[in-house]
């Protein structure tokens, strides 16, 4: 297939066969897929013309927030938000083939901090003083243990990576809980031009600099009087001292809604800083 014959060029976070990368797919099947070593290369790729979009993961249902996804998109660059992918993620432990008979005995286990976390007391359990190696993703992980048997080290992965890698699965379904899902966001330059059914937008918001009482509490009225729904509020640490923080905020509703521009001016009269990533659709990814 020719370069031309694609429409769009999709970064990610990789190496192939990541979870990121099998969330790209879903969506982009037909297009160039690029990977990235990591976030932030991803969203410069994007920032610089490199790609069109980049797929990175913004939150796991176990783990919470990706920190470094939510801050880069604050602090350095100026992206926005042009769809949502809602993922299943299952996680197996994965050897080299010539290691099967000996897994148990294990050097090392390798993956990337939040899958590894996600297996906290599987790992306590089965592998108890087995030192963990984080990677830039739980596909490198697997990349790396199929360069490297004469370690007799461990990874977590996707099937996917298993395939990809030619890595033998020795345990399925690892994780401590079995409704593990992560969101992903797909990041342009632009607003999206999608027609949304049931939208979301994103906001940043950075309150009063005068920090006066309740001043969250006035943040959050805008929204309740208008009934405008809130799915999350969460905040970051802004980088500038201990208590200085800003909001991330995912509303229900699409940003042209008369009643959120209502909110914006309202918030902008109070003195708070918003930072849009823009409105956008959700999918859902079928396990």
């Amino acid at each position: 297939m020719e370069k031309e014959q694609w429409q769009y060029r999709i970064g990610y976070l990789g190496p192939e066969a990541s979870f990121t990368h099998v969330a790209a797919n879903a969506l982009y099947s037909n297009e160039l897929l690029v990977p990235y070593p990591t976030i932030s290369d991803c969203m410069d790729a994007v920032e610089q013309q490199e790609v069109d979009f980049a797929v990175v993961p913004i939150e796991n249902a176990l783990e919470g927030t990706v920190a470094i996804t939510l801050d880069y998109l604050y602090h350095d660059v100026q992206l926005k938000v042009e769809h949502e992918i809602l993922s299943p993620i299952a996680q197996h432990l994965l050897c080299h083939p010539a290691n099967e008979k000996d897994f148990l005995q294990a050097t090392s286990i390798l993956s990337h901090s939040h899958a590894i976390a996600q297996c906290h007391k599987y790992l306590a359990s089965r592998f108890r003083g087995v030192p963990h190696e984080i990677s830039a993703s739980t596909a490198a992980a697997a990349k790396h243990i199929s360069q490297h048997p004469s370690q007799n080290s461990l990874a977590i992965a996707n099937e996917f990576a298993a395939k990809k890698y030619g890595l033998t699965i020795v345990e399925r379904n690892i994780h401590d809980f079995h409704l593990n899902h992560t969101r992903f966001f797909v990041l342009s330059k632009t607003p999206s031009t999608n027609r949304l059914e049931e939208p979301k937008t994103t906001w940043m918001i950075l309150l009063p600099e005068d920090e006066r009482s309740g001043a969250l509490h006035q943040v959050l009225s805008v929204f309740a009087w208008r009934k405008l729904n809130l799915s999350k509020i969460e905040s970051r640490p802004l980088k500038t001292g201990i208590g200085h923080y800003f909001f991330v905020i995912d509303l229900l509703e699409h940003e042209s809604h008369p009643m959120m521009f209502g909110a914006l001016e309202e918030l902008k009269m109070l003195g708070c800083e918003v930072k849009s990533l823009g409105s956008y659709h959700v999918t859902k990814i079928n396990p």
